[in-house]
């Protein structure tokens, strides 16, 4: 049975620690941070931690032996042994794999009998849950997935770090933060440091330091959607639509984004008009690195009065969105998006 995060909580809680864990999934910063918990638990007050922690990276064949071996000794003046084993690999082609069906002999002995004064952890990268060596530890070992957050949890754990910085955010900026960094713990956790130390003296973090500070994470998605609302294709500009606006964007913040976009395709297109060079026209729209032709094929697929006409509605949405009309809050910003959004697919 493979556990999730919230169930290894709720062990710990109880100060039941198992002999062997694998830790695994997409979300390395809480795996990250619940292997430090499991490190710092196993210890008591006066063990000497230096003679009894060793990690093992499995960079050469005899790593995971000797890491195996290490499991087996004697803690030294001390409740126990932890043993880290890093860089646990098992994919669905087995390309660079760190562990396989070879290394089953050393794993099972192990198993069959764990010595009851270490705590081994196996942190993998990836573990395939076909492979036959991926099943073997998921059910053999108390295997715990660190599985992306939803939008509850993460705006949960971002408001509480806020709070842990000693910083004040109110909910739509909390909500505008997520929008911007996306669901990545590790980025949220280092942007609301950052916010933190830039909010001082009074630790209040506003949306302004935000747009100042942190860097836009979603502009890919973003720009998908303003491609789908270019080219009339409606079922896929809604459903991206509702992606970006459950991730937690804020539908001011969207809609600026949208009106940037459509104004640097209207640029574009009345350059692309003139036949002016693509240098010219890319430094113009300042479009720099990744995603330059996808930008300039839209731009190309567009039709100008289409463009200006998508412009004076999103305009109007603005002005809807900032006046309430057709609702307050962020119910009736979030209306007001979607018929935007319909309107300018059928446009």
């Amino acid at each position: 049975m493979v556990l999730s995060r919230t169930d290894l909580k709720a062990q710990l809680q109880r100060r039941e620690i198992a002999p062997v864990y694998t830790v695994f999934g997409p979300e390395t910063y809480l795996r990250d941070l619940a292997v430090k918990t499991i490190t710092d638990m196993s210890f008591a007050e006066g063990d000497f931690r230096d003679f009894n922690e060793a990690v093992f990276g499995l960079e050469s064949a005899d790593d995971l032996p000797r890491a195996f071996a290490a499991a087996e000794q004697l803690p030294m003046m001390s409740s126990r042994r932890v043993i880290r084993v890093e860089n646990v690999r098992i994919s669905q082609t087995g390309f660079r794999d760190t562990v396989n069906e070879d290394h089953e002999p050393l794993i099972s002995a192990y198993l069959a009998n764990p010595s009851p004064q270490t705590v081994l952890i196996l942190v993998a990268d990836e573990l395939n849950g076909v492979r036959k060596m991926g099943k073997y530890l998921r059910e053999k070992t108390t295997a715990v997935e660190f599985a992306p957050l939803d939008d509850r949890h993460l705006t949960e754990w971002v408001g509480k770090a806020f709070a842990d910085a000693g910083t004040t955010v109110d909910d739509i900026t909390l909500r505008f933060f997520i929008s911007r960094v996306g669901s990545d713990v590790r980025r949220a956790a280092n942007e609301v440091k950052k916010l933190a130390a830039a909010a001082m003296p009074t630790a209040l973090v506003t949306r302004d330091l935000i747009e100042k500070l942190v860097p836009n994470s979603r502009e890919t998605s973003n720009f998908d959607l303003t491609d789908h609302l270019v080219a009339g294709r409606r079922p896929q500009a809604l459903a991206t639509l509702k992606k970006i606006l459950d991730d937690g964007a804020e539908p001011l913040a969207l809609l600026g984004l949208i009106s940037y976009n459509f104004r640097r395709l209207f640029i574009a297109k009345e350059m692309m008009d003139r036949s002016a060079p693509r240098q010219e026209i890319a430094s113009a729209v300042k479009l720099f690195g990744r995603g330059q032709d996808e930008f300039l094929a839209a731009a190309r697929r567009a039709d100008r009065n289409r463009l200006a006409n998508a412009l004076q509605l999103i305009a109007k949405t603005d002005l809807a969105i900032k006046t309430s009309i057709g609702g307050s809050g962020p119910s009736g910003a979030r209306i007001q998006i979607e018929m935007l959004v319909c309107e300018l697919a059928m446009n």
